[in-house]
């Protein structure tokens, strides 16, 4: 359990080195879980109504927590 404390500390400071970019831009990103290797977030805001919110999610912010964490496999939005 201390173990995936620490995981969830570092996927939060990852995240919060991001939110900047993605407020600039009207956007919301929230940590929302981490269970089985998979990072769950909330994108709100503008990222709500943007056509490339999957390439965001999936090129920009998977790539940036799984290339700094290697327990995480992969991060998946939750509506």
């Amino acid at each position: 359990m201390e173990n995936e404390e620490k995981i969830i500390e570092k996927i939060k400071n990852e995240i919060a080195k991001i939110q900047p970019f993605m407020m600039s831009e009207g956007g919301i990103l929230e940590f929302v879980k981490y269970e089985n290797g998979i990072v769950y977030v909330y994108l709100g805001g503008a990222c709500s109504t943007c056509s490339l919110i999957d390439v965001t999610l999936k090129d920009g912010i998977e790539q940036i927590i799984t290339a700094t964490i290697p327990e995480v496999k992969e991060v998946r939005r939750i509506n």
